[in-house]
């Protein structure tokens, strides 16, 4: 039985989003059962669809002023850079760990989906973004600055302390 199952408690309202979720769900659910001479195959199946996920998710982001360097593009890198590790341990003949990483994205997608997902979603829906056309219906809804945290949160310290500075600055242009 796959670790994670779809559920529409991971919807987010974004269709685009949500189709993707579905399926990397599915793919994971796949590799998961995956015999060991099909398991280097479904890896790379689900590293190359989630290579366009995140390709897809960073550029809904970069197209509505998140900054390039914001943690949630950081988290799809570092989340690529493990899978393909694991990819070559499978090469040489490790599948444990790919069997042990495929278990593990089950329970880092779920928060990651229910988290920087769900922000990003919210904010897409904010400024009116449309995946198929890249185009935002409601510019001035934009930030004005680049984002530089997940979407609705500072996501480390320094965020936060940028993100108290920028409340500071408002209540002193205001006053």
């Amino acid at each position: 039985m796959p670790t994670l199952t779809w559920s529409d408690d991971l919807l987010l309202g974004v269709a685009a989003m949500d189709a993707t979720h579905v399926e990397f769900v599915e793919l994971l659910a796949h590799t998961e059962a995956a015999s060991d001479a099909a398991l280097l195959d479904r890896w790379r199946r689900l590293i190359a669809h989630t290579q366009c996920h995140f390709d897809s998710e960073d550029s809904y982001m970069a197209a509505t002023r998140f900054a390039a360097s914001n943690c949630h593009t950081t988290q799809h890198r570092m989340v690529l850079e493990v899978m393909r590790q694991g990819l070559s341990m499978g090469e040489r003949g490790e599948l444990a760990p790919i069997r042990q990483m495929a278990r593990e994205l089950a329970t880092w997608f779920i928060h990651h989906a229910q988290s920087m997902d769900a922000a990003l979603a919210a904010h897409l829906t904010n400024v009116g973004f449309d995946p198929a056309t890249g185009q935002v219906a409601h510019p001035a809804a934009l930030p004005e600055e680049a984002i530089q945290g997940c979407g609705s949160a500072p996501c480390t310290p320094g965020d936060a302390d940028a993100a108290a500075n920028d409340r500071l600055a408002e209540r002193a242009d205001a006053a």
